[in-house]
């Protein structure tokens, strides 16, 4: 939380001081996660797979082109992360830009946004997917309590949706009163209404989605609301706060997340070559796949944000990291499509949200009107991604 504070002071030392827990134990987390990732490749071989990518991508039947797209797209548009580093760097008034600026507000007249404002925001903004949607999503919300709002004494940090057939979704989130809240509400009610639509569709055998598709239901949600608000208010203050909001979500699908994979591809490779893995050969791949991100527009301090890798255990989980990535691509690439007008898009995206686990993720995304085997949904978020540069480079 202190990394959003206005006082870059209170920004640097909670940053450093996070980075720094981390470095005092990199020998221990460095082993441990070689360990997860030589498990990785037992299995691996034990299945008789060429990889380790291979293999976790199989019980989905997701072909190893829909990651090395992913990673070959991101890496192809990586100036556009720079150009966007540059305007906020110049936003801030800065004369250099840190890690720890990442986060830091764009404006401090971001609007107050009370719970029932914001369920009302997200129902205008899906809106286009008819009444039934709406409907359903404003009853949870206000009738049927499926969200846990405010922060209490002894509550979890973090947001999540979960529940099971049989019963309607429940959130647990800490609602703040603000654009950013709003969104994380907006996102966990895209996995709430996806189960809620699945469970009223399928089986129970099939009552359940991947990762691979659960993430676009999210950022589907995000993308749909964000759009309506943008075109709706053109207080400046109130744009500034939204590209805030838009921004935290990007950078971390769509800028920690590719990195993070493009990290697990080269450390699992390693491994399957049988070379050794230490704390230090971590931290300096991690840093350099950062520095390559960052440019010249972001000043790296090389150890702590070498140490990023230990801050998340998804790494735990082999292949994890990149489905955050495409799932934030195919939810803007289904949004620009019903954002269109283009015929029967949103009844193609309700059918994707009760198909379940009756069709494997790639097969109900097409069914949803995206190919994920094709670079085309990454291309068009970095589209999206241009766009919100384009507006804060307009309002400095």
């Amino acid at each position: 939380i202190l990394v959003y504070d206005v006082d870059r002071e209170i920004r640097r030392t909670a940053w450093e001081s996070y980075a720094d827990g981390y470095l005092s134990v990199k020998n221990a987390a460095a082993a441990g996660l070689s360990t997860a990732m030589k498990r990785d490749v037992f299995f691996m071989r034990a299945r008789r797979f060429d990889n380790v990518l291979e293999s976790q991508l199989f019980p989905f039947n997701l072909p190893t082109s829909v990651f090395h797209n992913l990673i070959d797209t991101y890496k192809k548009h990586i100036p556009t992360w720079h150009r966007y580093w540059r305007a906020r760097k110049k936003a801030l008034g800065v004369d250099v830009l840190h890690s720890y600026d990442i986060w830091a507000p764009l404006t401090l007249n971001s609007p107050p946004v009370d719970y029932k404002q914001a369920v009302e925001m997200i129902c205008e903004g899906m809106a286009p997917l008819g009444e039934e949607y709406v409907n359903t999503l404003r009853r949870g919300c206000l009738e049927q309590r499926w969200v846990d709002v405010y922060p209490n004494q002894g509550k979890s940090q973090g947001a999540f949706s979960f529940g099971w057939q049989g019963t309607h979704p429940v959130i647990m989130m800490s609602y703040n009163g603000d654009l950013r809240s709003m969104s994380t509400l907006a996102h966990e009610l895209g996995h709430s209404m996806h189960s809620y639509f699945t469970w009223q569709n399928q089986p129970y055998a099939y009552a359940d989605y991947s990762m691979f598709a659960a993430e676009t239901a999210s950022n589907f949600n995000q993308a749909m609301v964000r759009a309506h608000l943008m075109k709706s208010n053109t207080d400046r203050d109130f744009q500034l706060a939204l590209i805030d909001e838009t921004m935290n979500n990007v950078h971390r699908y769509f800028f920690i997340m590719p990195t993070l994979a493009r990290f697990e591809l080269e450390v699992h490779s390693r491994v399957e070559r049988g070379e050794g893995v230490t704390a230090e050969s971590l931290n300096e791949l991690m840093v350099d796949l950062f520095q390559e991100g960052y440019g010249e527009e972001v000043h790296v301090d090389r150890d702590r944000v070498g140490i990023t890798w230990a801050q998340f255990g998804h790494l735990y989980v082999p292949y994890y990291t990149f489905q955050y990535a495409t799932g934030i691509s195919a939810a803007h690439a289904l949004a620009n499509r019903i954002l269109a007008g283009e015929a029967g898009a949103a009844d193609k995206y309700l059918q994707f949200l009760k198909a379940g686990s009756s069709l494997y993720p790639l097969d109900a995304l097409k069914l949803a009107g995206v190919d994920m085997t094709t670079p085309q949904a990454v291309e068009e978020t970095f589209g999206v991604l241009t766009q919100v540069v384009d507006r804060l480079e307009s309002l400095f």
